[in-house]
């Protein structure tokens, strides 16, 4: 049997100027469905205590296929629709996965998505 591994992905997500409450509410529709989401183990949105600008979205998952799955899911088209509304300033998008000591010394090869900004 192989042993899951889990990962997690969080978006860094900066309003534009006003439209900063109109984001958190948009992006809160998120919370509930996301964590009802087949292979999720936590899902939580957060607004930073000093940039009243920016939030995040992050989740975390029982594994790599999990996690892909949901981003083929409607509940991730909020992101696009958000870029294309003019909403959102910057929208930068990373994955990441559990590493054991050993592979913590490589440099990091994978990429970041910025979607907007």
């Amino acid at each position: 049997m192989s042993k899951q591994i889990p990962v997690s992905h969080m978006a860094f997500v900066r309003a534009r100027a006003g439209r900063s409450a109109e984001l958190g509410v948009r992006l809160s529709a998120l919370i509930e469905p996301s964590r009802a989401a087949p292979g999720c183990l936590n899902f939580a949105l957060q607004h930073s205590q000093c940039d009243a600008d920016l939030w995040l979205v992050s989740g975390f998952w029982i594994n790599q296929q999990a996690m892909t799955a949901y981003f083929s899911t409607p509940a991730m088209e909020i992101f696009a629709e958000l870029v294309q509304e003019l909403v959102v300033n910057s929208l930068d998008f990373h994955t990441f996965k559990d590493v054991s000591a050993a592979q913590a010394l490589h440099p990091c090869t994978g990429s970041v998505h910025k979607l907007a900004g």
